[in-house]
């Protein structure tokens, strides 16, 4: 961590604000299992709403009211700013992969346990592993690829394919799981010129916009109680965003992302609690694989960055070993 000494004087004001924010991981650990809590919630409210209306209708519904929250932010012409951007196009796609992944998971919380749909939407980290090498050039080493090769195993015990035909709420599932990790491709490339606000704005308003424009063709009137659960699950969809976003601003990734995983543990009771869904053993031993080989891809990139960040700049003038600073 950067000390204020080493900023000086001008940097002092924001220097200072990052590096609180860095120093509170307990707090970021906090919200990110906060935020576990809330999208289980989430989940909840897509499987109930899923058994009585479409999912074009719930996707809707999630993405409209998750967007509310955010049209104030953006008031005033100064605000506007904010979610100006480079290439609009990019977000077009962004949001097409996105809610394409969206609806494909809310089929699968449908069709399956929610704990199962959980489990294997956790190999998304795995596919965008593998899916940055062509896509965005990185060079993924001997370790993460046999990461993840074996999470992609794990996928396999999950699934079981030989005991049992793959289902549709399997397939849908890893179908959202790929769709995921093409949106997180693309997340990337973006965050290299547009704001996190931009992205997620635009996320929701096209978003909303795609999937109200069949809405016509497959609307249902919504009960009164079942109003409060789309009220209730585009609430907490903004909300988790917001924790989770918060969270990562307060610890490194590596502190951050290992607890994400915690979602499926709530995932389980609750499906456990609301349909009497259990486990299976292959799930769990799937499950438990699958997250080991995405925290292994998780600390090798860890270690990969810090090497990067303390490699010495060639043009830099040369430390003074006797001083540890560079010499004058």
């Amino acid at each position: 961590m950067t000390d204020q000494k080493e900023r000086g004087p001008g940097s002092a004001r924001g220097g200072s604000r990052r590096s609180l924010t860095r120093d509170q991981p307990a707090l970021g650990i906090s919200l990110m299992v906060a935020s576990t809590v809330v999208f289980s919630v989430l989940l909840v409210c897509v499987k109930i709403l899923s058994d009585r209306y479409s999912l074009i209708e719930v996707s809707f519904f999630r993405c409209f009211f998750s967007l509310l929250p955010m049209t104030p932010l953006l008031l005033g012409r100064r605000r506007w700013r904010m979610v100006r951007v480079r290439r609009i196009s990019g977000h077009f796609w962004r949001a097409v992969l996105g809610t394409g992944s969206m609806v494909c998971g809310f089929a699968a919380y449908h069709l399956m346990p929610l704990g199962n749909a959980v489990a294997i939407s956790f190999m998304a980290p795995l596919v965008l592993t593998a899916l940055s090498v062509p896509m965005l050039g990185e060079r993924v080493g001997i370790h993460r690829w046999s990461a993840v090769i074996v999470g992609f195993g794990g996928v396999l015990v999950i699934v079981n394919p030989v005991a049992e035909e793959v289902t549709l709420g399997v397939a849908v599932a890893i179908g959202a799981a790929i769709a995921q990790a093409l949106s997180m491709v693309t997340i990337r490339q973006l965050n290299r010129l547009d704001p996190p606000l931009a992205i997620v704005f635009y996320f929701m308003l096209f978003s909303t916009l795609f999937t109200g424009l069949p809405l016509p063709f497959v609307w249902q009137a919504p009960s009164g109680t079942d109003w409060a659960l789309f009220v209730l699950m585009g609430g907490t969809g903004c909300v988790g965003q917001y924790l989770m976003t918060r969270a990562f601003s307060l610890a490194p990734a590596a502190v951050i992302s290992p607890f994400n995983y915690v979602g499926l543990l709530w995932a389980t009771l609750l499906g456990w609690i609301f349909w009497g869904d259990v486990l299976t053993p292959n799930v769990i031993l799937g499950a438990a694989v699958v997250i080991a080989s995405g925290l292994y891809i998780l600390y090798r990139e860890t270690r990969k960055r810090a090497r990067d960040t303390n490699r010495p700049d060639p043009g830099a003038p040369p430390l003074d070993p006797a001083k540890g600073r560079e010499a004058l």
